[in-house]
């Protein structure tokens, strides 16, 4: 559960000596954290208009085998750009795994061939839904192939095909995985297809190798973000790729730098950024409102 205490409850529970104490303890101890080992925890934050949003998300992968926990767990506090006021405080979960599946359908709409109609995704948890319900929306989606190191989970998503079988055939792939290690390679690329790597969000993981990305055109949600921690970061630091090969950013694509032939392969380095989550969560605040 999570505990909300306001202003007046941490006037009762706290003394200018605790804080004394604890600021001196602090210090003396430098303010070493412990290495957590299991996860890591992302903060983002960004201004929208009137609307600024900060979200802190732990991010676990063992949760849900050994805890019964989400992999992404986190809170999103919504306040008034304008005056500094909280406006509300959000849980994160849904937030995250929702805009972060619009964004690969908002690149997908510009970069994946019209007609693409069968698409791979490769990890199949919460976040492969939410992508699949996205991507439905902007294309056709006819068929779905899934690949899960939890067979059933694949199976609950989709036909469960090997990954080699399972892209060759597609329009588009989706990865959502938390692997360190890239499983898409070079020779998996083909004419027309579209890739969203989603799940390379801190430079320890890749889940593209740094070949698959020169050889397509790749385009970022945020490029300073992703050369710092998405699969293109392992593309610049294998000396295969400079920013300047980029294609663009996912905003140069919207306004108009997109796809020109059926045959180009395109891949959206999906990172993740806070400008998704004041968007998503002003619209909850105004309809709970």
């Amino acid at each position: 559960m999570t505990l909300f205490l306001d202003r007046d409850q941490i006037v009762k529970l706290l003394t200018i000596d605790d804080c004394i104490d604890a600021v001196e303890r602090v210090f003396k101890d430098g303010g070493e954290a412990t290495s957590i080992g299991l996860g890591h925890f992302h903060v983002k934050a960004a201004i929208v208009g009137n609307r600024f949003a900060v979200k802190v998300n732990g991010n676990f992968p063992g949760n849900p085998e050994k805890h019964g926990l989400p992999t992404i767990q986190g809170l999103i506090i919504l306040a008034d750009a304008e005056h500094g006021t909280p406006l509300a405080v959000l849980d994160s979960i849904s937030i995250t795994a929702m805009r972060t599946a619009a964004a690969s359908a908002v690149a997908a709409k510009y970069l994946a061939t019209r007609d693409a109609r069968t698409i791979t995704i490769v990890g199949c948890g919460t976040q492969a839904t939410a992508q699949l319900e996205a991507m439905r929306r902007v294309r056709p989606i006819e068929r779905v192939f899934a690949i899960d190191v939890d067979r059933a989970k694949a199976e609950a998503l989709g036909e469960v095909r090997p990954l080699d079988e399972a892209v060759r055939e597609s329009d588009i792939v989706i990865t959502c995985t938390t692997s360190t290690t890239p499983f898409l390679r070079r020779e998996h690329l083909h004419p027309g297809l579209f890739i969203a790597a989603v799940g390379a969000d801190n430079p320890r993981k890749s889940e593209l190798e740094p070949e698959l990305m020169a050889h397509a055109k790749v385009v970022a949600d945020v490029l300073e973000q992703a050369a710092t921690m998405g699969d293109l970061h392992h593309a610049l630091d294998a000396g295969v790729m400079t920013r300047e090969d980029v294609f663009g950013e996912l905003a140069d694509v919207i306004r108009g730098h997109g796809r020109t032939s059926d045959d180009e392969v395109f891949v959206f380095d999906s990172t993740g950024t806070a400008l998704q989550d004041v968007a998503v969560a002003s619209i909850a605040y105004e309809r709970a409102l």
